[in-house]
């Protein structure tokens, strides 16, 4: 038991997560995500990962200039969504509440400025991403769409669009504070309003991090999280702190190495807030079958509870459950499918995964997407409680006594129908099969 309490004295994570945070942006394709992709090679290898390295894709880059949301010659306070097309539009503007296919449905969109919330009823049955709400605008023949945060403290959200297979979406589209959203909403129903967007699209270049530990075995157990951040706030939760666990968890692992059955390969992505664009620049290229389980940590430190969402693969749901009885201390477990985040790219290939995040009461994404996501909100004794429970949970994963078969993919697709997610993901051009 050596290991925990080197773990819960450790200052390697949150080291790791200062400095991400200190970067500036990291925007995939800046060179913001290159330094961050740098310090997190140079931390896996003084955390006793073997090697350390960086490999690079392409992808399209994105660069914001100013936006406007103007109505009646008043100005809002607005943020532009990343991959919008830098374009001008006017048109009536339509509240569509909160964005469901229904809410677009009853509203005449044709021709309109289009505003959708960023959350959905507490009794309604599934979340609805914010691409999926962009689709519908666009398919309602919208010129514009406007994303109004429901999180209270005027914070503008992010967040990347585009449209289908296409990196940049077809209309304009900005953010604005939920109280910006209910202030145009009442004034300004049915007027004309106009949405504008600067910004600079070019070539760029993203970057994965890689490096193991464990035995040389064709077989392996992935370790990711991302490294890349919206560049409007320091990506403290989303996802520097993804990237500080599996800093922390790898040096935990390199004590614990003899106890794994199978290698372990990290891998810290670029582009995920792009469109997954790193996870599946390597999932593309590697041979699935000998990826025994992913195990994706975004999102984990906003609180102290873990999640564990298993994606219907009931061995991993006894491997978090050993943990949890192990270590007499919570895990909340969530057999559903999850696809949106860097896991999702190995799960459409029929791969067991494992999406660890904190179990918190926001609905949504809290801070996150916003200025406000920052060092601040975080606790190092979260980091390092949730480490050590990881640690042990990917031990567990890489034990060769625990057999974990991989599904085929009409599992995986009558899953998504029967939770209802087959709909959003065959409009926005993300349903595989």
């Amino acid at each position: 038991m050596d290991w925990i309490g080197d773990v819960f004295t450790s200052q390697r994570g949150w080291s790791h997560l200062e400095s991400l945070v200190d970067v500036g942006t990291r925007m995939a394709g800046t060179d913001g995500e290159r330094r961050a992709a740098e310090l997190t090679r140079d931390a896996l290898t003084e955390a006793g990962a073997r090697d350390a390295r960086i490999t690079e894709f392409p992808l399209q880059g994105w660069t914001r200039g100013e936006s406007r949301l103007v109505a009646d010659g008043t100005e809002e306070d607005c943020i532009a969504l990343p991959r919008s097309p830098a374009d001008t539009a006017t048109g009536r503007f339509v509240d569509a509440g909160y964005g469901r296919p229904e809410d677009f449905e009853e509203a005449d969109c044709e021709g309109a400025v289009v505003m959708a919330a960023s959350d959905v009823p507490e009794w309604y049955d599934r979340v609805i991403h914010r691409r999926e709400k962009y689709h519908h605008a666009v398919e309602a023949d919208a010129v514009a769409f406007v994303f109004r945060n429901h999180v209270e403290g005027c914070l503008p959200p992010t967040g990347s669009v585009g449209w289908n297979d296409d990196e940049i979406g077809p209309i304009p589209a900005v953010g604005v504070s939920k109280e910006v959203g209910c202030r145009v909403a009442r004034r300004f129903e049915g007027e004309p309003v106009t949405v504008g967007v600067e910004a600079d699209i070019h070539d760029a270049t993203s970057r994965n991090v890689h490096a193991a530990l464990g035995p040389d075995t064709d077989e392996e157990v992935l370790l990711t999280s991302h490294v890349d951040a919206h560049d409007i706030s320091e990506g403290a939760m989303d996802n520097g702190a993804g990237t500080a666990m599996l800093v922390e968890v790898m040096g935990a692992l390199a004590a614990r190495e003899s106890d794994l059955d199978t290698r372990v390969h990290a891998i810290a992505f670029g582009g995920e807030e792009v469109g997954l664009r790193g996870s599946e620049h390597h999932a593309a290229r590697t041979d699935t079958d000998d990826v025994r389980v992913a195990c994706n940590l975004d999102g984990v430190v906003r609180g102290r509870t873990l999640r564990a969402q298993t994606h219907g693969f009931q061995p991993l749901a006894d491997a978090v459950e050993t943990v949890r009885d192990r270590f007499d201390h919570p895990i909340e477990l969530d057999p559903r499918m999850g696809p949106h985040s860097d896991h999702w790219s190995y799960v459409k290939r029929g791969v067991p995964a494992c999406y660890v995040l904190s179990d918190t009461e926001d609905r949504g994404r809290g801070w996150g997407h916003t200025y406000a996501d920052t060092l601040d909100k975080l606790d190092s004794r979260d980091l390092r409680e949730g480490a050590i429970l990881v640690t042990d949970l990917v031990v567990e994963l890489a034990d060769a006594d625990r057999t974990v078969s991989h599904a085929d993919t009409d599992t995986v697709a009558k899953a998504l129908e029967a939770q209802g997610l087959a709909e959003g993901m065959r409009i926005t051009g993300d349903w595989p099969f």
